[in-house]
């Protein structure tokens, strides 16, 4: 019996699926697990990946990684909605900034930057997170937001003057 063009088809969105959480499946965990508990990072990257294939055709191929982290945002949204939120204040980073050799320096200047982090509105916090963990710029930002490259551009900007004035007036005690 030949195969129908529809096999095919499936046979292609399977490969691109598979190529999908081969290559983006730990950015999407990483991304859960800065913003909440990890031991649900992974289901949560999941829910992502099945939505991805749930709505295949709708998923851009030349911005899959921004559609990802857009998608994420909203998955995130409603997995906080069921549960509490976690305080910017227990978010774990993968790495350390070094402030010098002090530990007790190193320890302020993260409580001092994880607070104006914190008293930067949702928004701002959510560019400045997406810039700066996940790496997005220009088009990809501009792709996760839902808005034109220029207005990334410009909201980045306007939530780093954001960022630079919440720490300034942390900083002048």
């Amino acid at each position: 019996m030949p195969e129908s063009a529809d096999s095919h088809g499936i046979q292609a969105d399977a490969d691109w699926f598979t190529g999908i959480v081969h290559e983006h499946s730990t950015a999407l965990v990483r991304y859960f697990a800065r913003r909440g508990p990890r031991q649900d990072a992974e289901d949560l990257a999941a829910d992502v990946l099945a939505t991805a294939w749930r709505r295949r055709d709708d998923v851009p191929r030349e911005a899959v990684l921004p559609w990802l982290y857009r998608t994420a945002g909203f998955t995130l949204a409603n997995h906080r909605r069921k549960h509490s939120d976690v305080p910017v204040e227990e978010v774990r980073e993968s790495g350390t900034v070094r402030v010098g050799a002090d530990p007790e320096l190193s320890a302020l200047f993260h409580a001092e930057l994880r607070g104006a982090l914190g008293s930067v509105g949702e928004r701002d916090r959510q560019i400045l997170l997406l810039h700066a963990w996940e790496g997005l710029d220009g088009a990809e930002l501009a792709e996760v937001l839902g808005i034109s490259r220029s207005g990334a551009d410009a909201a980045l900007s306007r939530a780093r003057s954001r960022l630079r004035k919440a720490w300034g007036e942390r900083m002048s005690f």
